[in-house]
């Protein structure tokens, strides 16, 4: 397993060639120690056991699919499911593969580039899709871009699922949560969408204004307000880090684990878009590139 680190003035960055994974994300808060932004593990070697995907690209299509499958171009396709539903790309999606680095840049405006190719039919997806994925550190921010091309049409969906946490509480309750979003997906009990888009004011998903998380825990699909680009800001009180999510993609999964503090921001369409013929098109074809862009920016807040 190999290792990658990036730095500059504001954050530093280290990536694993496994599941392209964002090992750790070190910014610096207002006692001037550095706090690393993201959970994970100390040893690369334990995220070969990790289910919970921390901090890798997640796909060929991140969320849930329905149905067991899906169908492409009068042709049905087959993908792994558990209880009715598929995720994060079936038995062993790009979280668990091990990517090619590409080219790594230090110094100014430094990045890494990672890349894997997924054979026609692998998890049951049609296409060979080339995907690459970079890891950019602009300032005090961190862009994450996501392309993908096909030789083949296919659908695709893909993410990062870090897990942030601001500071080194044992919790994430009194974080401050702003949510750029009206509407929320409606959900079955297993977490696959109706097809229905629910306002969210007045609700307990309402974090139009800022306030704390809470003991709340979420796994939501928010829907962005499309007039901006900005989706979320995290922030926490203990450590004064905020961080401001942007995205170029229709919809952020907020979620909040039970078992151990964090929150991730997975950026990307809706789920189940290929078998909800009103959602977001989610069909790459050849001669189109896939283009997913998401941006954590840091601050402090006095």
């Amino acid at each position: 397993m190999k290792q990658v680190t990036i730095s500059n003035e504001f954050i530093t960055l280290m990536v694993l060639d496994y599941g392209a994974t964002i090992q750790k994300l070190l910014v610096k808060g207002k006692d001037g120690k550095y706090t690393n932004a993201v959970v994970g593990y100390n040893h690369p070697s334990r995220y070969r056991l990790d289910d919970n995907c921390l901090g890798s690209c997640v796909g060929r299509y991140a969320g849930r699919i329905s149905k067991g499958g899906f169908e492409l171009d009068r042709e049905q396709f087959y993908v792994h499911q558990e209880d009715g539903v598929h995720l994060h790309g079936g038995k062993e999606g790009f979280h668990q593969k091990y990517w090619k680095i590409e080219e790594v840049k230090q110094k100014d405006d430094p990045f890494i580039k990672l890349s894997y190719v997924s054979k026609h039919l692998e998890e049951g997806y049609p296409g060979n899709l080339t995907v690459n994925v970079t890891y950019k550190l602009v300032n005090n921010a961190l862009q994450i871009v996501h392309e993908a091309i096909t030789d083949r049409s296919t659908v695709v969906n893909l993410t990062n699922h870090s897990y942030f946490k601001l500071d080194d509480s044992p919790y994430i309750d009194n974080y401050e949560l702003q949510l750029n979003c009206p509407l929320v997906l409606e959900v079955e009990e297993n977490l696959l969408p109706t097809g229905n888009q629910i306002p969210v004011r007045g609700t307990e998903n309402d974090f139009l204004i800022p306030r704390e998380i809470g003991v709340q825990r979420l796994d939501t699909p928010f829907v962005k307000d499309m007039g901006s680009e900005k989706v979320a800001e995290l922030y926490s009180p203990k450590s004064g880090i905020s961080m401001k999510v942007y995205t170029n993609q229709p919809a952020v999964i907020v979620y909040t684990p039970l078992d151990f503090p964090g929150i991730c921001f997975e950026t990307q369409n809706y789920p189940d878009a290929p078998n909800q013929p009103d959602f977001p098109n989610s069909v790459l074809r050849p001669g189109e590139t896939y283009n997913n862009i998401a941006i954590y920016k840091f601050d402090l807040v006095p």
